[in-house]
């Protein structure tokens, strides 16, 4: 593997699902990825991971025809983005991950619509008057 070709991850969770051999940990761990197992009878330790691909799948992937890799993590990286800095959450109180800072009320009275992934996402934004 080229160094452009580097993978930037260092871990991979995984459960214990018998379906995962010890020549499928083998592969990551040639890669020089460090192979972690959830806790025995903890079914919610995935629980995070899940959902977040859940909701990647939900709303980005199951609406996007996939190219390719680089295609794949284009859309990917731009659904990241979108997701820790304009996507609300319910557990943050319909706040953002990374919370930005937002004008002061009644400075920007028009709103602005920015479209993401060629129009699949739209974010909304106060524009300066």
């Amino acid at each position: 593997m080229s160094q452009e070709d580097q993978l930037p991850f260092r871990l991979l969770i995984r459960d214990r699902n018998a379906k995962f051999t010890r020549s499928f940990d083998e592969v990551f761990c040639v890669e020089g990825l460090r192979v972690l197992r959830t806790p025995i009878r903890a079914p919610k330790a995935n629980a995070f991971a899940e959902r977040w691909v859940r909701t990647a799948r939900h709303e980005c992937l199951d609406w996007t025809l996939i190219l390719g890799r680089r295609h794949l993590e284009r859309v990917l990286k731009e659904f990241v983005d979108h997701y820790n800095r304009e996507r609300p959450h319910r557990g943050l109180d319909l706040d953002t991950p990374e919370r930005k800072r937002d004008p002061a009320p009644g400075t920007g009275k028009r709103v602005r619509r920015r479209d993401r992934l060629g129009g699949l996402i739209h974010e909304y934004y106060r524009a300066a008057a």
